[in-house]
Order: C-alpha cells, then sequence, then structure tokens
C-alpha cells in the first residue's frame, strides 16, 4: 500500500530520533559529566517532563530543541553552522508534521535529504533508511513526470519537421536506459566506496570491469594505479599516499579504481589497465588483502557486532578484523582482531602490533576515506569506545611508519 508524504516525513522523523538520541546523551556526559541531567533540564526549560525520561524516549522535536539551545556550550565542538542550519531546518519540519499539514514531494524530499545529512555528519546507522526513502520518492517523481509526458503527447502529436538533412538527435544518440525510462537518479553516480565494499550499488562503481570501462585513466590516476602495482608487488612505489582535491574532485573514485584493480581479476579483463601494467612492469599482480575504512559510515560512540560475534570499537579493530576477513574467513578474522584486541577494548593505539599484522597478512591496501568525518565526532577525552581525538593522530603516525 502506497505510503502519503506526511507518513514518509513521519518515518523519517522516527528515524533521526534513533539516531539523535544516543549521540545528544553521549555529547551531554563528555562535556557535563554527573551534572548533564540538571543540565538538560535547564535548557530544555518548559519540557522538564521529558527530562525525568530516558533520552531514547524523547521525542524528535525535544531533541533538536535541546541541541539549538545548547549548541555553543556542548554541540559547537564536533559539529558545523551547516549542521545548526539542519537543525533548525528540521524543527520546522518536525512542527508541519505535527500540526498535519501537507507536504509537497520537493518539501518531502528536502526533509528527508536535511535529516540524512544530520544523520551522517554524526555516522549514525539509520542513514541508510532514509537513503532508501529517498530513492524510492525519487523513482515515484519519475514514474509520475513520464506518466505526464506520455498524456502530453498522446494528446497532441505534432509531427515537426526537420531542417535540411539532419536526423532527430534521438537517432543518433541512444540515451541510457535510465535516463530513457525516466528512472535516472542522480545519487546514484556518486561514488561511495563503503557501499561497493559491501557489494551494493549500481555497475558502474560495483562492478571492477565496468568501472574501468567507464573511468576515464587521467595521467594522474594512471601514476597513482602505477605506484601502487610497484609497491605491492614489493618494486618500489610509495607506501603512503595522500588525496587532495577540491569537493568532488575524484578522491573516492580514485580509491575505488585501486580497490577494483586488486580485487583479484586479471587486469587483462580492465579496459586501459594494459598500459598501467606496462609501466609498471610488473605481471602478475599479486593477491592483495584489501580494508575500506569510511568515517561516516563508523560510528565513534557505536560499537559494531560482527558476523562472529566479534565487537569492533576503533578504527584499528576493524582494520585488523577486515585483513584477517579477507586473508581466511571468519576464523582468520577474530585471529587476527585479537592480536590487538585489547588495544581496542581500552581506545588505546596499537603500535608495533599493525606492523606485524601488515608482515603477515601483507600485501595488503588499506583506503582510508572521510577521516576527517570520522575524527572530528571525537573529544579530548577518551570517553569514546573509538578513542580520544589525540589518540586517532597516534594511530595515524604508527599506520604511517607501519606500512
Amino acid at each position: 500500500m502506497a505510503i502519503t508524504n506526511h507518513e514518509r516525513v513521519g518515518k523519517a522523523l522516527e528515524l533521526l530520533k534513533n539516531g539523535l538520541s544516543p549521540f545528544v546523551e553521549r555529547e551531554f556526559k563528555n562535556i557535563y559529566k554527573d551534572g548533564a541531567s540538571a543540565k538538560i533540564e535547564r535548557f530544555i526549560g518548559d519540557d522538564r517532563l521529558n527530562a525525568k525520561k530516558p533520552i531514547v524516549e524523547w521525542d524528535v522535536s525535544v531533541l533538536l530543541k535541546l541541541m539549538w539551545e545548547s549548541w555553543n556550550d556542548v554541540f559547537r565542538q564536533t559539529l558545523g553552522h551547516s549542521e545548526r542550519s539542519l537543525v533548525s531546518e528540521l524543527r520546522e519540519y518536525r512542527n508541519k508534521w505535527a500540526h498535519q499539514e501537507s507536504f509537497s514531494g520537493d518539501d518531502t524530499y528536502r526533509a528527508l535529504d536535511s535529516a540524512g545529512r544530520l544523520l551522517t555528519a554524526i555516522s549514525a546507522p539509520q542513514v541508510d533508511d532514509i537513503e532508501k526513502m529517498k530513492t524510492e520518492l525519487l523513482r515515484l517523481r519519475f514514474d509520475e513526470q513520464v506518466r505526464s509526458e506520455k498524456r502530453k503527447s498522446a494528446g497532441s502529436a505534432i509531427e515537426s519537421a526537420v531542417s535540411g538533412n539532419l536526423k532527430p538527435w534521438r537517432e543518433v544518440v541512444t540515451p541510457h536506459k535510465d535516463v530513457a525510462s525516466g528512472r535516472y537518479q542522480q545519487a546514484e553516480f556518486a561514488a561511495d566506496l563503503w557501499q561497493v565494499r559491501l557489494g551494493e550499488g549500481t555497475d558502474e562503481y560495483r562492478d571492477p570491469v565496468e568501472f574501468f570501462r567507464r573511468t576515464y585513466l587521467t595521467e594522474s590516476l594512471k601514476r597513482m594505479l602505477v605506484g601502487a602495482v610497484q609497491r605491492l608487488a614489493g618494486q618500489g612505489g610509495d607506501p603512503v599516499v595522500q588525496l587532495q582535491t577540491n569537493f568532488g574532485g575524484g578522491k573516492t573514485h580514485s580509491m575505488l579504481a585501486l580497490y577494483h584493480l586488486f580485487s583479484g581479476i586479471a587486469p587483462t579483463e580492465f579496459s586501459g589497465i594494459d598500459a598501467v601494467m606496462q609501466d609498471a612492469g610488473i605481471t602478475p599482480l599479486p593477491t592483495v588483502r584489501r580494508v575500506v575504512l569510511v568515517g561516516n559510515r563508523i560510528s565513534p560512540g557505536n560499537p559494531v557486532t560482527k558476523s562472529d560475534g566479534t565487537v569492533v570499537r576503533t578504527l584499528w579493530g576493524e582494520m585488523a578484523w577486515q585483513l584477517g576477513n579477507a586473508a581466511g574467513g571468519a576464523s582468520e578474522a577474530k585471529r587476527a582482531f585479537n592480536r590487538l584486541s585489547a588495544d581496542d577494548e581500552k581506545a588505546t593505539s596499537p603500535g608495533d602490533v599493525l606492523r606485524e599484522l601488515f608482515v603477515e597478512y601483507g600485501p595488503c591496501l588499506i583506503l582510508i576515506d572521510e577521516w576527517v568525518a570520522y575524527a572530528r565526532q571525537l573529544h579530548d577525552q577518551s570517553d569514546l569506545p573509538a578513542g580520544s581525538f589525540e589518540t586517532q593522530f597516534t594511530f595515524a603516525q604508527v599506520l604511517t611508519e607501519s606500512a
């Protein structure tokens, strides 16, 4: 049964509440320790009745109000101006929803997108459900547009004479099937390294052969791939590469190229990679264990329980688990993680254990995206499962030196 835009916004607000409540509680306890409850009561004013309940039971309107009122004291330390604007905007949408006002398609998408952006900023897992709702809403909108265009063409089938001998562009250029069907979704053409690691997304990014068929190898991208091939084959190349571009400059796309190049598929299957292998002077490619860490998909405040029961709290714990899993499945993943389980539990940098893991499971490719988005959520104290902000600097140093 189809749901209304009002119901979509209501569901998005519920997901927003579930994602915000642990984050809000964590930030207040970090700042005010045992006095957090008293401070919360002061900030929410007339809503003191809610302060007597656990935060997970609060309405999203109270959470957003608390964030707005305490921004300078609490949340400015981990979130920026854009996130504060999102809080203000979402308060308005929640009021409209509570007063049973109608939502247009554009307003609904804006509400979903704003909720998703705020959840992304705090690395809340609920953002995946929001993205699915956005995709479904776009699909419905495009379907309606296609039906509308068909009705117009049926009502006024007017043939226009083509000047000269030029053919209409529709006969010369065949649009991609999603464009021709009206199902084009811009969001599907945004590279997502974490999604690809999970085996999800469109073929353009998920399938290695299709990815390279559609990727133009610029000189800088080609140099990076050549260096990676040489390094992982033990024939030179830089051990650490830092990608710096403007927003939308292709950092994630470059990391996807590395990820797919060492997917285990023969390089001869990839368009343009023969020139990379020739310049690198390497054949064949070694077997490489790949690790993917995406900062806005990993929450520093919520430990993750893996399929084998392993509880991972830190980036280095996630790295060790993925290395072992790539080498030998669940049993090897648990063994690799246990090498630094104490450091993961105490949120301390693993030190020389990283080098030992690289030696044992190498050659390995470690891809880290959106690290800043992850680190800016950390506190100066070690009160989060993921450790402190300073610990991230130590880990970064140990990681590069071990590589």
